[in-house]
């Protein structure tokens, strides 16, 4: 493999560079937050014009609106018109990353099954990942593998029996709250910090019996901890980071990271602008690895994975929309959520590299690399879902 475009100047040495590739083509590498392959940098011009003229009849609709276009891309992508989709996923030497659910509602839920479903009907090289040997088999045959994860669970209402339909369906990973308030427990914008509920309880047990895994990513400091006294698997954070690095709501204290690694856990670092870096215009990759750095020196090598959740698999036009629009009315602060910044060295998915070889330029050994690219988000996939 050799990936020229978008490296990150590390300085790194001739035999450095080498290590990395030849590092990055062997493991296992998994972002668990994964929402490309493809982000705006990486889509035709020609196509988000097409897909902007197909969405301005909803403009007085703003949900409808906002949420149109990355619909659009996948169905474009799963046709074939936009070529991106497989050569992104490709270059960047990912071999397995979530394909979302959406529990918001139950249409939210209907909709996005079929949007799932239809990617990995569409490609060939694309297989539904149900345990862990899917992602050793899916490395060993050159494809790719996609799993299944929902940030909601407000289209659950308290019908648990959803639980066992949506991991027939392929479900392996969900988080208990997004930023807000729901039937399970409070979210990490929610000021009243009110923990897991009697019915979050039942939830976490109908999840270890069915082998999903609960994550925490968005989950409130409370909420955190009582999933992880609460369940008798790993609880993950599929992406966060650290409070003690940068003091944003979206970053978890000492205390969830260390409770998350006792329970066998990973905590996935996010490469948000917004959410590593108190300028978000000046955010580089090595911001992200700071914070991934300061979890390891905490909890150990073996809890720390990737989790980007970026950049967007969204135009750049209808990313500003959501920031304006949107982003408020989900609990996001005045300023954050997905826009036009960029982390330099991801602004694409084909740079995900840089992660190995930042990793390389911090002395990490061969082993901790492989842990820290995916080895160990598969080991907690293995241990739950088989």
């Amino acid at each position: 493999m050799s990936i020229q475009e978008g490296r990150y100047d590390f300085g790194l040495s001739a035999a450095q560079e080498e290590r990395a590739e030849r590092l990055h083509d062997k493991n296992i590498n998994i972002d668990l937050l994964f929402q490309g392959p493809l982000s705006p940098a990486a889509i035709p011009e020609s196509i988000s014009l097409k897909v902007k003229e197909l969405c301005e009849p909803y403009k007085d609709e703003p949900m409808v609106y906002s949420t149109m276009p990355a619909q659009i891309i996948t169905r474009l992508a799963a046709s074939g018109e936009i070529a991106e989709y497989k050569e992104e996923w490709y270059k960047s030497g990912i071999t397995a990353g979530n394909r979302e659910l959406h529990l918001k509602d139950t249409e939210s839920l209907i909709t996005s099954m079929g949007e799932v479903q239809l990617q990995f009907d569409s490609c060939d090289w694309l297989v539904k990942a149900l345990n862990a040997e899917d992602i050793r088999r899916a490395k060993r045959e050159g494809k790719k593998a996609g799993i299944v994860t929902a940030q909601e669970t407000d289209a659950l209402g308290k019908n648990l029996a959803l639980l066992d339909t949506l991991h027939s369906f392929g479900l392996r990973i969900l988080q208990l709250t997004y930023n807000n308030q729901n039937l399970i427990g409070s979210g990490c914008a929610e000021p009243g910090n009110g923990g897991l509920s009697s019915y979050g309880l039942r939830v976490v047990e109908r999840m270890n019996t069915l082998g999903m895994i609960v994550d925490t990513g968005h989950c409130g400091r409370q909420t955190t901890l009582d999933a992880c006294a609460a369940s008798a698997s790993p609880v993950i954070a599929s992406h966060t980071g650290a409070e003690a690095v940068y003091p944003h709501m979206r970053c978890k204290s000492d205390e969830e990271l260390r409770a998350i690694a006792a329970t066998g856990g990973v905590i996935g670092v996010f490469a948000m602008p917004w959410f590593v870096h108190e300028d978000p215009d000046h955010t580089t990759i090595e911001h992200v690895l700071d914070h991934m750095e300061y979890v390891i020196r905490l909890v150990g090598v073996e809890h720390v994975g990737i989790g980007t959740d970026w950049p967007m698999s969204d135009l750049e036009w209808s990313l500003v929309f959501f920031k304006e629009q949107i982003a408020p009315k989900l609990g996001f602060a005045k300023g954050d959520g997905p826009s036009t910044e960029t982390v330099a060295g991801l602004a694409k998915y084909s740079n995900f590299i840089n992660f190995t070889r930042g990793l390389v330029a911090r002395g990490y050994s061969d082993e901790e690399v492989a842990k820290l690219m995916g080895g160990n988000w598969l080991r907690v996939f293995e241990q739950i879902c088989g």
